[in-house]
């Protein structure tokens, strides 16, 4: 039976200590039957882990370094992430990417080159393991597709997480070969721009995720996210794109088990 992925939740964090439990089990009764667990930093690996191992069949690790959290000590979390790697390579729970890993102009430009250092990193380092990337690039989406245009050897792969950008931008991210785009609740916000462009992507680049507990989709914008809402952001999706909300489902899920290998 068809089913959704969740394909960006941060399922380990703090909003979700007292319920965990039951949001999976709310995500599962929406067939939201697999999400992918995002990891932050060394601070977040065991947490992240634990609920993988809980749920092998629903939730899925990754590893990585987000920008935001690229700091003095960014070798340091860098080598910490090499080495949970490489001792995970013959567990049954297997990593499904690097990520969440990137680059970010918003808050802090103060580690800007370590930033730099630290994607190019972890690009290689998705290269020697053959896993796709998870790339957050907030107000970095140019920096961020230079340097993959002269990191892509044909066999980088990843997403664009959290996409809201121009039909150009996406045009962009479509050239380089092997990525998709990450829609997630801003689709449903009104003027977030993306009824002008998301019609025009062509389904196999796009899959599906929340952001829990960030982004919620309406009805529920302000409120914590989840991945039980899934559905609503591909019904929105759906929408656009012209299609049933089945046939969107069925797409994205094909896209993102082709994409993570789960």
């Amino acid at each position: 039976m068809p089913y959704f992925i969740d394909t960006h939740t941060h399922l380990f964090s703090e909003q979700f200590k007292n319920d965990i439990d039951a949001v999976i089990t709310n995500a599962v009764a929406q067939n939201v039957k697999k999400m992918i667990l995002p990891n932050i930093d060394s601070a977040s690996l065991k947490n992240m882990w634990d609920l993988c191992e809980k749920y092998p069949q629903n939730c899925f690790p990754t590893v990585g370094l987000h920008p935001c959290h690229v700091k003095a000590d960014f070798e340091k979390e860098l080598q910490i992430i090499t080495d949970f790697l490489k001792e995970k390579e013959k567990n049954p729970l297997k990593i499904c990417a690097i990520g969440e890993m990137g680059t970010d102009l918003h808050w802090d430009k103060t580690f800007w080159e370590q930033q730099k250092i630290a994607f190019k990193y972890q690009v290689q380092l998705a290269k020697n393991h053959n896993l796709p990337i998870i790339i957050h690039c907030r107000e970095s989406v140019k920096e961020t597709l230079e340097m993959l245009s002269e990191l892509q050897d044909g066999t980088l792969k990843g997403v664009f997480h959290c996409f809201n950008g121009s039909l150009d931008t996406a045009k962009s991210i479509m050239e380089l070969g092997g990525f998709m785009m990450g829609i997630g609740g801003v689709a449903t916000y009104k003027k977030s721009g993306l009824d002008e462009v998301l019609p025009h992507i062509p389904a196999e680049y796009l899959i599906l995720e929340t952001d829990s507990p960030y982004l919620s989709p309406v009805p529920h914008r302000g409120k914590r996210n989840e991945s039980s809402y899934i559905p609503l952001i591909a019904q929105k999706l759906a929408e656009f794109q012209g299609v049933s909300t089945e046939k969107m489902q069925e797409i994205t899920t094909q896209n993102a088990e082709k994409l993570f290998g789960i």
